[in-house]
């Protein structure tokens, strides 16, 4: 019993001090990330590897491409390569998108015409 009581001092004793540690170095840890986010390059964040827009009325070649990521002109066993590997990521029994899962079995079709 009386050993519980000491772990349990000793366990809010090395919070406060940790707490009481923390709050000291908050204004300098708060100015190192303002400092790390000044740096960072928001054009680059934005700009990533990620397609930006919707999908047209009526998929093109070079939109399944970009669905597919693969070259408009791509073989057809690169294009049902790449279908299984994105349509494994994105099928809605593993939590993907109906809809999504659409365009991309559109894609497919699309590229192996």
């Amino acid at each position: 019993m009386a050993s519980t009581v000491v772990a349990a001092g000793i366990g809010l004793a090395a919070v406060g001090f940790t707490g009481r540690y923390l709050l000291k170095r908050m204004p300098h840890i708060s100015q190192k990330m303002a400092e790390t986010v000044k740096k960072l390059d928001s054009q680059s964040l934005a700009s990533s590897k990620y397609y930006k827009g919707g999908f047209e009325p009526k998929m093109t070649r070079r939109e399944a491409s970009l669905i597919l990521g693969v070259s408009p002109t791509a073989s057809k066993a690169k294009v049902k390569e790449q279908f299984k590997k994105v349509m494994a990521v994105n099928h809605p029994d593993r939590g993907g998108s109906p809809y999504i899962a659409a365009k991309i079995n559109e894609a497919k079709d699309i590229l192996e015409k």
